[in-house]
């Protein structure tokens, strides 16, 4: 009787140790998949439930991650940074540049125009002459009053009439004008004498080379504008880039069309009687 109540307990023993290491394989063998899994059983599991319960959850969990992954499909990152990449966008700073730079043209032209001689009277005719004082060369419009008079005829007051009187009386003499100042008390009264043929057809040539000098410097700044946005093709949609680029060729259509514009308008009053 004893003999065979001792077996019984033998046998009882057997069964607890197999079943634990049964399921201990079984897990081994889920979390073989990841090899930061792989080690989490160690062989002293095989003889604590305890520590096999938690192994089992953790290859479980493992098992769960890697499917939600999968199903939801994650963005593309930046294998380095870990951080996605993000498109920016040079569109309004390339356009406000690029207007900016074709703007700057059309004011420079727009200041060379009015210091052209025309049939009729205009203070830019001689706001820019360079006037000798004692203080260096300073251009006329700061030391003088200009305005005019009428159709033909300019009015200079000099601020200070005992010192800059002969001074600006020379440099309007000596400008490329062909006009002849006459002293009126404290002031200048300068007739514009009109022009002939031959100076007018002179003034239009003037007129055409400012405007395809400036007419360059727009074609320049859109190729320069397009240099960037092709250095930006591989950070930006190509349909934003066709887009951009389209911006800047019409932009660069109506920094033209004004220069001609004012060309027109500049020659037309160049040849119009006064």
């Amino acid at each position: 009787m004893a003999i065979s109540l001792r077996r019984g307990i033998i046998s009882a023993r057997k069964l607890i140790f197999l079943k634990p290491s049964f399921r201990c394989s079984e897990i081994s063998y889920i979390s073989s998949s990841n090899s930061n899994q792989s080690n989490v059983i160690s062989e002293t599991s095989l003889f604590g439930i305890h520590h096999l319960e938690s192994s089992n959850q953790s290859g479980l969990d493992y098992l769960k991650e890697c499917r939600r992954g999968f199903a939801k499909g994650k963005k593309s990152k930046n294998s380095d940074s870990g951080s996605i990449a993000e498109v920016v966008d040079i569109g309004p700073s390339l356009k406000a540049n690029t207007s900016a730079l074709m703007e700057a043209a059309q004011v420079a032209l727009s200041k060379e125009l009015s210091q052209l001689r025309t049939n009729r009277a205009s203070t830019g005719l001689v706001d820019h002459l360079l006037i000798e004082t004692s203080s260096g060369k300073i251009s006329l419009n700061r030391v003088c009053a200009v305005s005019v008079l009428d159709a033909q005829t300019i009015s200079i007051s000099p601020y200070d009439p005992k010192t800059l009187m002969k001074p600006v009386e020379n440099a309007l003499r000596e400008s490329p004008l062909g006009i002849n100042p006459k002293v009126d008390g404290d002031r200048l009264i300068v007739p514009i004498p009109p022009m002939t043929k031959e100076t007018m057809q002179a003034m239009c040539k003037v007129v055409a080379k400012a405007g395809e000098d400036v007419k360059l410097s727009i074609r320049r700044a859109r190729q320069k504008a397009i240099d960037m946005i092709k250095q930006a093709s591989s950070s930006m949609p190509k349909d934003d880039l066709k887009r951009l680029e389209k911006e800047i060729d019409e932009m660069n259509k109506k920094y033209s069309k004004s220069t001609e514009d004012m060309c027109k308008a500049k020659e037309k009053e160049i040849n119009s009687p006064s």
